[in-house]
């Protein structure tokens, strides 16, 4: 059994959907992160970071358990678990693990601070909003470029971890200030996996547990003092 920790984010999207389109069984064990449930000392005991998701895989490599943080790491450690939605051979397996990396070195992060700037800074700063909501649409062209190029998913013509990690954050795009409509390359792709059946139970998995706005408390344990005290 996998014990998955996570909340309904992005980076818990991602590990969602693998789990759901490899049809593993895991039970999820809710970190709610604003509720400064990332800082307890069971979870940094996983994920030394204090971010979701982390995993506990009881049948790990040898039959031992592992315990694992970092989405990309995780999404990479299920693929080769299963033999599933990672190619074989040595060409198809980079050209998905640059866009992996491509994903959660650029992508995720850039698009994380135009969220920030966007709806949750506690005033507008200019220079940052338009920074961010600018380099958003940047990414936004290249991931365009190359969906253009192979006219199926992010890595060529089958479906890989590359299109699981960058999807979720694409979900969001209204909110990074980007209009998929001047993109239809990013629509036809980002539509084609909204509407997979795996994609469709992992978004809904915490779905409820979301909360409509930020508080006090949620603010301060996501981007205030309780994120950077020392433990």
């Amino acid at each position: 059994m996998i014990d998955l920790y996570t909340w309904p984010t992005p980076n818990g999207h991602k590990v969602h959907i693998m789990l759901e389109e490899c049809r593993l069984p895991y039970a999820v064990h809710p970190v709610d992160i604003g509720a400064g449930g990332q800082f307890a000392p069971d979870f940094l005991a996983i994920s030394p970071n204090n971010k979701i998701p982390a995993l506990v895989d009881g049948d790990g490599p040898g039959g031992a358990p592992i315990a694992l943080f970092e989405s990309g790491a995780i999404l990479l450690y299920l693929a080769g678990k299963t033999g599933r939605f990672l190619p074989r051979s040595d060409r198809g397996r980079f050209e998905v693990l640059q866009w992996l990396m491509w994903q959660v070195g650029g992508f995720g992060p850039m698009l994380g601070q135009a969220h920030h700037f966007r709806l949750y800074a506690p005033e507008r700063v200019q220079y940052a909003y338009d920074r961010y909501t600018s380099e958003a649409r940047r990414l936004y062209g290249v991931l365009e470029r190359q969906l253009e190029k192979t006219g199926a998913f992010v890595a060529g013509r089958q479906y890989t971890i590359a299109d699981m990690a960058i999807w979720p954050w694409a979900r969001s795009h209204a909110s990074q200030g980007i209009d998929l409509a001047e993109h239809p390359g990013v629509q036809r792709w980002h539509d084609a996996i909204a509407a997979r059946p795996a994609v469709r139970r992992a978004v809904e998995v915490l779905a409820e547990r979301r909360r409509a706005a930020i508080d006090d408390q949620a603010r301060n344990a996501l981007f205030g003092a309780a994120q950077y005290a020392k433990r």
